[in-house]
């Protein structure tokens, strides 16, 4: 998941990603708050850390293991702006620190959660007012029927259910799975308190959308 994440992800932050959110550049050079949930190893924070280092990073992540890693590669970078914690999102809708961040991140990480609802609820909490959600997550539908001619449709679901599904069902959670959908993911976000959501896509990721909520 870290090397698909480096494609995907970390290589297409600068010139793809961020200039999704007008201002957004400026304002991590100029200095905001920032969070990463289900931060995994934390390639994408330690690439942005390194890159905006008036900004301040935060990244959670269920994985012992991976955080270890992830803090491991910012003690080597001496990456000052940067720290990681072992959390377990599930009750983040009542735990996460109110009005705390500008900008909050997800890279496909939501529909692994035992509990997606509560993460969302947790993310619209912590955000300042006039902060940004940033989700990547698969572009699908939420009707396996309407999946006939993706044209990864077979590996995603296929990853869904070795990885995904089982990730969330093996903490009693929701089990929703990477091929959730747009349509469920958009009443999700709704749920949570987003009043604004735009979904992007990018023209050289034909896996992925990108929702900004707000």
């Amino acid at each position: 998941m870290a090397e698909d994440s480096a494609q995907t992800v970390v290589a297409a932050l600068l010139d793809h990603i961020l200039p999704l959110i007008p201002g957004l550049t400026m304002a991590l050079q100029n200095g905001i708050n920032v969070l990463d949930i289900g931060c995994g190893r934390g390639r994408a924070l330690n690439f942005l850390a390194k890159t905006f280092p008036n900004s301040r990073f935060m990244g959670l992540d269920l994985s012992q293991e991976a955080i270890a890693c992830a803090r491991e590669r910012a003690d080597e970078s001496e990456l000052h702006n940067l720290r990681f914690e072992v959390r377990d999102l599930t009750v983040f809708h009542r735990e996460a620190a109110e009005a705390a961040y500008d900008l909050v991140t997800a890279f496909d990480a939501v529909h692994d959660q035992a509990r997606p609802d509560n993460v969302l609820a947790g993310v619209r909490r912590s955000l300042k007012p006039g902060g940004v959600f940033l989700m990547q997550d698969i572009r699908a539908s939420s009707t396996i029927a309407e999946n006939r001619d993706h044209p990864v449709g077979t590996l995603l679901y296929t990853v869904s259910c070795m990885h995904c599904m089982t990730t969330s069902l093996a903490q009693g959670g929701m089990g929703l799975g990477t091929m959730w959908g747009e349509q469920k993911a958009l009443a999700f976000l709704k749920a949570a308190g987003f009043t604004h959501v735009e979904v992007c896509t990018l023209e050289h990721d034909i896996m992925n959308n990108y929702y900004l909520a707000r």
